[in-house]
């Protein structure tokens, strides 16, 4: 069988197994989603999702954040740690969205890029959920799943998304990622995977070989 039969015979089975997956960061819009998602790094999807539910009341354009003081917004994002990288990320970004991009959030992947602190990932999760276009995000749960499945053999983020895209259909392209996602935060974690109760074992070539991934 090739690959990508099999991944879509596997994806088949996580879109039943998760149908309530999606993008865990809370927004109504793609600034906020490019906000959060910078927040996300090193950080939990909760503990962002709590620190903008009073962000998001206080700075609402680009022109907020871009004008925002440097040490007011640390303080207000501490707690997501890397708040002085963060931070600053932050408002170079919206200083070049509000100078460049007349307060709107690009919609392509090379204009994303372009922007202080985001990356493909990031760039990814934007054109993904804001915009709705196909797009593969790599995290940590995409990559150590891939990898288990043979998907992808790269330790790269940016490289495991081209081989992804090698395997997986065009059109489930942003829907994978949130399966996979939630596939493994919840069966084929990091730390003692649910091997036994996983509901695709039976296309992971990783089973009965240890798991170090």
């Amino acid at each position: 069988m090739k690959l990508t039969e099999t991944a879509v015979k596997v994806l088949d089975i996580l879109e039943k197994e998760y149908p309530e997956a999606q993008v865990t960061l809370n927004f109504e819009d793609p600034l906020q989603l490019l906000i959060a998602t910078i927040l996300a790094a090193q950080c939990t999807d909760e503990r962002v999702n709590l620190v903008t539910k009073d962000l998001f009341k206080k700075y609402r354009e680009a022109a907020d954040f871009a004008g925002a003081d440097l040490k007011t917004l640390e303080q207000e994002i501490r707690s997501t740690g890397f708040y002085h990288n963060k931070a600053k990320s932050i408002i170079h970004c919206c200083q070049r969205i509000e100078k460049t991009f007349n307060d709107q959030i690009p919609q392509t992947l090379e204009e994303l890029t372009t922007l202080p602190g985001v990356g493909r990932k990031t760039a990814n999760i934007i054109l993904g959920n804001a915009y709705g276009q196909q797009a593969i995000a790599v995290d940590t749960h995409v990559k150590r799943v891939t990898h288990r499945l043979g998907w992808a053999k790269s330790d790269v983020p940016d490289k495991i998304e081209f081989e992804l895209m090698e395997v997986i259909p065009r059109g489930r392209w942003t829907m994978a990622c949130h399966h996979l996602v939630f596939h493994g935060r919840r069966v084929c974690t990091a730390k003692n995977p649910q091997c036994p109760t996983c509901p695709v074992a039976k296309f992971c070539p990783k089973i009965g070989v240890s798991l170090k991934t």
